[in-house]
Formats: structure tokens, sequence, C-alpha cells
């Protein structure tokens, strides 16, 4: 949420997390994609606050590793991101370095009122996966994602640089531009 509040500054669009609201039932990310995923969590929370509601799924395709942890990036075996780390070099070991990769962030917004998905789009940042973690920014594999163009992983870098490239940053942005051509009025 800090940020998408980052990215939609000056908008005159009204923003309410989910901290915000009565607590509701976190809906089971059962798709296979991020799209999908995105979806399920931006209808669920529309139809329990009544609100148009962004939503947004997202992870980290290694291709290495057939594209995982993917979908299930936060559930990826560790109960710490540095045990998450660990896991994924283990895997990645026996690969030949450059361990090629990719953020992934989906966005869906749905209205409130009739349940339509009314917007969506798809964004990528390309990185590698570095052989240690580096950088106390961001979070989550921030770390250990190093960023060609930077030089550096995206936990070495602060938010305005991180968010004028990465996959959140470029789909909330498509997401504003949507906003600021009038696309609010397609929500009756």
């Amino acid at each position: 949420m800090r940020e998408i509040r980052l990215l939609l500054a000056g908008l005159a669009l009204p923003l309410t997390s989910l901290n915000d609201l009565p607590a509701t039932h976190e809906p089971d990310e059962t798709g296979a994609t991020f799209p999908e995923n995105a979806r399920i969590k931006a209808h669920a929370y529309a139809a329990a606050s009544g609100l148009m509601t962004l939503a947004e799924d997202s992870g980290l395709a290694i291709d290495a590793l057939g594209g995982r942890p993917g979908v299930h990036s936060a559930r990826y075996p560790g109960a710490t991101y540095p045990d998450k780390f660990a896991n994924l070099w283990r895997e990645l070991f026996t690969h030949k370095r450059p361990w090629s990769c990719r953020y992934v962030s989906a966005v869906a917004v749905v209205s409130g009122s009739t349940g339509r998905v009314l917007f969506e789009t798809v964004a990528t940042v390309e990185g590698e996966i570095w052989p240690e973690a580096r950088g106390s920014h961001g979070f989550g594999y921030d770390p250990v994602f190093y960023h060609p163009p930077y030089g550096r992983t995206f936990g070495e870098v602060g938010d305005e640089e991180k968010l004028a490239v990465a996959h959140r940053g470029q789909a909330i942005a498509v997401f504003r531009q949507w906003v600021e051509r009038g696309g609010l009025k397609s929500d009756p």
C-alpha cells in the first residue's frame, strides 16, 4: 500500500486500505496466474466492501526453475525471506549463472456496485537472482533481485529509483494513466 500511495499521489482519488475496513475473509489465491489471483482478490474485496477495489498480485519467476516460485512466491519454502533465499540458492546451485528472472505484477480493478472488472494490466521487470542478499530497502525478494541497468539489487535502491522501473510501479502507472483518461467513469 505504501508503494501504491506514492505512485498515486496527487490524484483526486480516495484510497482506502484493508486496514481501514472491518476485518474480512482473505480469499484463497487459487489462480494459476498472477492476473487470475489479482481478479480473485479484487472480486472478493469489492463484494465485501461495496467499494471499487484495486487488487494486485505479484511475485518472482525464475527461468532456471521453470517460472517458479511464480504465484507461490510468498508461500515458497522458508519461514523468513533469508530462509527462502537459501532455498532458492540451493535449487539454483546446479544451474549455470546468470539466473535470469523477472518480477511480475498483475493489477485488477473491480466495481463495488456491479462486480464487473473495469481495468486489468500486467507488468514485468527483468533481472537476475544474485548469489547473496544485498541491501536493506524494499521487501520480499528485493535483496536478491539484481537489476543489471542499476548494477545493484532492488534491496540497494530507494523507493523512487525502484518504482521507476519495477513491476508494481509500471502496473500502477498504467492504472494511473487510465484514471487520468477518465477510466473511472466506466463504473456507473
